[in-house]
């Protein structure tokens, strides 16, 4: 109450909507719904007894895949082209010349990869040491180069848990490379080339300039990353990791910026696991300039940025789900992002399963 007895707005308390310029749309957030009692639908716990080799799991050394070919005896990052594949190279050329604007096709071309992190499975980034982080990213730059070179854009992504549709325990992430832009990734293009026109820094520079001011919404930083709760965040402990020098594509690190990506990974990564001591699920990838053709234009409006949307809410077994409102209206969510990021820095820097 002020001093005349009349209600004031707290962020923390009441509902507001607020805006993703990245995106050009809007997120509700509804923090008082943090008090409702939940009667939903409870997760299982993260499995913990996956073990160290299993000669049937596809992904470990040696084993055979569906395809009949045998890994090799890897004892570091491994990569592959996906078996079962969503995009292909070799898509023959679409005769169709309708005009129709409401039916329009465009042929789609592209190469599927998997990475595999670690030779063992029962490890994930936060246990693994910090060369072995190392190792991962020098092989994201490798395949975004080699990839690069031919399409336009480079997708690295990784689906971490069963509650994110992960077939597979073993560690280890996917690069889909496409001969076009994908919608998130056109609609960011547009977004921080509009504002680098108008306000002649790119977007996510000046953002960071000022979520470094405040520390609000950080979580951790080091000299050369920060891991921040967006102000914009959908997901309930959702995180972005930005440079704090003008990088485009994540080829363009340095030896150092590697090595302190490697160390706020992992800082970033075990605060999740300690938050409700357990192996956090996620979905994460990387956005940065597009390649192929792109690398002859202008696209100094990118900054590369990773995003970890992770889907637990209240512990380790309940889970916010996107429907109704979110499916037909707009993306909403109830922890306010500054409570998140309250909640992750607070998170131990030492893995509970190391205390």
């Amino acid at each position: 109450m002020d001093s005349k007895g009349k209600q004031t707005f707290d962020f923390n308390e009441h509902q507001h909507i607020r805006y993703n310029p990245l995106k050009d749309d809007w997120v509700l957030v509804s923090p008082h719904r943090m008090k409702r009692p939940w009667a939903g639908q409870v997760e299982k716990l993260a499995e913990d007894d996956v073990p160290e080799r299993d000669p049937t799991n596809p992904l470990c050394p040696g084993s055979r895949r569906a395809n009949g070919i045998v890994n090799p005896e890897y004892t570091e990052t491994f990569a592959f082209d996906n078996d079962f594949p969503a995009l292909l190279d070799d898509c023959p050329e679409l005769n169709d010349t309708s005009d129709d604007p409401l039916f329009r096709t465009v042929p789609a071309r592209g190469k599927c990869r998997v990475i595999c992190f670690h030779p063992n499975s029962n490890i994930s980034l936060p246990l693994m040491t910090n060369a072995e982080i190392l190792k991962v990213i020098d092989t994201w730059i490798q395949e975004t180069i080699q990839l690069g070179l031919t399409y336009n854009w480079v997708q690295l992504f990784e689906n971490k848990g069963a509650i994110m549709g992960c077939s597979n325990p073993h560690p280890h992430c996917q690069v889909w490379a496409s001969s076009y832009l994908p919608n998130e990734i056109r609609i960011k293009d547009q977004m921080q080339q509009k504002y680098l026109t108008k306000h002649g820094r790119p977007l996510l520079m000046d953002y960071l300039d000022k979520e470094l001011n405040t520390k609000e919404r950080l979580v951790v930083e080091n000299d050369n990353w920060a891991v921040l709760v967006p102000f914009w965040a959908v997901w309930p402990f959702e995180t972005m990791i930005l440079p704090k020098r003008h990088v485009q594509r994540i080829e363009d690190l340095t030896n150092e910026e590697k090595r302190d990506l490697a160390d706020i990974m992992r800082q970033s990564l075990i605060k999740y696991d300690n938050l409700f001591e357990t192996s956090f699920p996620y979905s994460m990838g990387w956005h940065g300039a597009p390649t192929g053709q792109y690398y002859t234009t202008d696209t100094s409006h990118w900054v590369l940025h990773a995003s970890y949307y992770p889907p637990l809410l209240r512990s380790a077994t309940v889970k916010k789900f996107m429907v109704g409102y979110e499916l037909l209206a707009q993306a909403q969510r109830d922890l306010t992002p500054e409570q998140a990021a309250q909640r992750l820095r607070d998170s131990s820097d030492v893995h509970y399963k190391r205390k």
